[in-house]
C-alpha cells in the first residue's frame, strides 16, 4: 500500500484505521480472487513430511461449542464465564474428566506455548483478556509456568495498545514480529528496522505478485517483493501455538483460525489479499511452523461481529456468547462460518451463503489441514 492509498483510507474511514494496512487491504480488496492464480511454492510444504501432531491435530473432524448467555455482562467479557465455558469444552473435546490432563494431550511444562490473539481491530474488538486469561490460568494449572507462555501477533505495538503488556501479564512474554524501540522508532542506530531480526529468511511463502511499499509503510510489511517471510516467534521461539482468534466476518467470508494463523505469521501481506487471500489463509498454514505447531484452537466468540470486519464497526458488532473449541482449524472455521453466516442472514445482509466464501476451507481440506465439510464434522454443544 503506498502512501497515496494511506491518505486515501484517512480520508474513506479515518485515521485510526488507516493505520492498519492490513485491515484496510482486506476489506477494499476482492476476497473471491480471479481465475487466473499467481505461482507460489506451496508445493514446498508438500515435499516437507509431516510429524505427529501436524494438523489436524488429535481430534480431526471434532469440534465443541460452548455456549453461556451470561458471558459478557454489560459489553465486558466474564472471566469466570470464559474460565467455565473453556473448562467444559476441554473436557468435552478430549473425553477427560480431569483439567490437568485435558491440558496435558495437548502441551507439556517443557513445551514454549504460543498463543497467538487478534489485536488488530484495536480494543472494540481484540481477543478478549477473558478468554486469554483463562487460557493461561488453566495452562497454570497442568504445570505451564508463566515463562513458557507467550502471546504473539504480528505487530507488538498493536499487543500492547490493547492492553497486552507486561503489566497485565507479568511474568509472560509479550512479543510481536514488527516492533518499535522506546522511542517510537521502526529503526536502529544503523538505519535497519527491528523487524528484519525477527523473520527467518530461509522460510518463507512465495507468490507470483510483488509487494511494493513506501518508507510510511514498509515497517508494517518489514519487505517487498515476492516472498513473505515467516516470524522466528513461530519458526524459533515456540514449540506449541495456541490459536485465539475471534468470531468475525470478513464481507461474505470469515476470519478465524486459518485466516489469524496465516496472515499473523509472515511478512509482505498486503499483496496477499486480492487474487491470493483464500489461497495464503490455506496455503501458508500447510508449511512446518504453523502445521506442525499448533495444537488447539479456542474461537473467541463472547463478542464478534456480522459485518464490516475483520475492522471494528460498531453497530455490526454482537454478542455471540460462545467459545468454539477445536484441534481442528478446518472444521472449526466452518462451525464458525456458519454463525456468521446465519446472523448475516438473519440481519437481511445477504440471503444465502456463497460456497465461493469459503473456498479456503476446501483448500485447506485438500491439503490434509482439517474437515470442511459440515456433514463430516461432529459437533457438540454445551
Amino acid at each position: 500500500m503506498k502512501r497515496r492509498d494511506f491518505f486515501r483510507f484517512v480520508s474513506l474511514t479515518g485515521a485510526g484505521l488507516a493505520l492498519n494496512p492490513v485491515v484496510k487491504a482486506a476489506e477494499m480488496s476482492p476476497l473471491f480472487g480471479a481465475d487466473d492464480k499467481p505461482a507460489t511454492n506451496i508445493s514446498d510444504a508438500i515435499a516437507i513430511p509431516r510429524v505427529k501432531g501436524s494438523m489436524p491435530g488429535l481430534y480431526p473432524g471434532k469440534v465443541v461449542r460452548a455456549t453461556n448467555p451470561n458471558s459478557v455482562i454489560d459489553g465486558v467479557p466474564s472471566p469466570d464465564a470464559a474460565y467455565t465455558m473453556l473448562k467444559e469444552s476441554m473436557l468435552k473435546l478430549t473425553g477427560e474428566k480431569n483439567l490437568k490432563k485435558a491440558w496435558r494431550k495437548f502441551v507439556s511444562p517443557k513445551d514454549i506455548v504460543g498463543l497467538k490473539v487478534n489485536p488488530v481491530a484495536g480494543k472494540t474488538l481484540s481477543t478478549s483478556h477473558a478468554v486469554t486469561g483463562a487460557v493461561i490460568r488453566q495452562l497454570e494449572e497442568a504445570g505451564i509456568p508463566r515463562a513458557n507462555i507467550v502471546i504473539w501477533d504480528r505487530r507488538e505495538m498493536q499487543l500492547h495498545e490493547v492492553g497486552y503488556t507486561k503489566e497485565n501479564y507479568p511474568g509472560i512474554t509479550i512479543t510481536g514480529t514488527e516492533c518499535m524501540d522506546e522511542k517510537g522508532s521502526f529503526y536502529n542506530a544503523e538505519g535497519k528496522l527491528y523487524s528484519e531480526e525477527r523473520v527467518e529468511k530461509n522460510q518463507y511463502f512465495y507468490a507470483d505478485v510483488e509487494g511494493v511499499h513506501d518508507d510510511y509503510t514498509i515497517p508494517y510489511m518489514v519487505n517487498g517483493g515476492k516472498y513473505s517471510y515467516f516470524t522466528k516467534i513461530a519458526t524459533e521461539k515456540v514449540t506449541k501455538i495456541i490459536n485465539i482468534p475471534i468470531l468475525k466476518n470478513a464481507g461474505p467470508t470469515t476470519t478465524l483460525c486459518l485466516k489469524n494463523l496465516a496472515f499473523g505469521a509472515i511478512t509482505n501481506t498486503s499483496r496477499l489479499h486480492g487474487k491470493l487471500w483464500h489461497e495464503t489463509c490455506a496455503y501458508v498454514c500447510a508449511f512446518p511452523p504453523i502445521r506442525d505447531k499448533v495444537v488447539l484452537n479456542i474461537v473467541d466468540g463472547l463478542i464478534g461481529c456480522f459485518d464490516g470486519g475483520p475492522g471494528a464497526k460498531p453497530q455490526f458488532i454482537c454478542n455471540y456468547n460462545t467459545l468454539i473449541v477445536g484441534s481442528d482449524p478446518v472444521a472449526v472455521d466452518r462451525v464458525g462460518h456458519d454463525i456468521i453466516i446465519k446472523k448475516r442472514i438473519a440481519e437481511g445482509i445477504q440471503k444465502e451463503d456463497n460456497p465461493k466464501a469459503s473456498r479456503f476451507l476446501d483448500m485447506a481440506t485438500d491439503l490434509g489441514l482439517g474437515v470442511s465439510d459440515s456433514n463430516k464434522i461432529e459437533l457438540y454443544e454445551i
